[in-house]
């Protein structure tokens, strides 16, 4: 897996994971989800993502 797909998967497992923690446990976990969509959106416009860069540094590929 290159670098960008490991961050939408991470993405997409935090994001579950949360709206099912905000089910179980108290909705606080909603602002996780939000937290996460806002940085994608952030990473789709300046096309910069701190998670990318590093799992880069800890050696994953580099995709397009």
């Amino acid at each position: 897996m290159s670098s960008w797909q490991i961050v939408r998967a991470v993405a997409g497992a935090f994001i579950l994971a949360s709206l099912l923690l905000s089910q179980l446990h108290s909705p606080w976990w909603l602002a996780f989800t939000a937290f996460v969509g806002v940085n994608l959106l952030q990473s789709g416009f300046s096309r910069w993502c701190l998670m990318e860069t590093l799992l880069r540094r800890a050696g994953a590929r580099e995709g397009c």
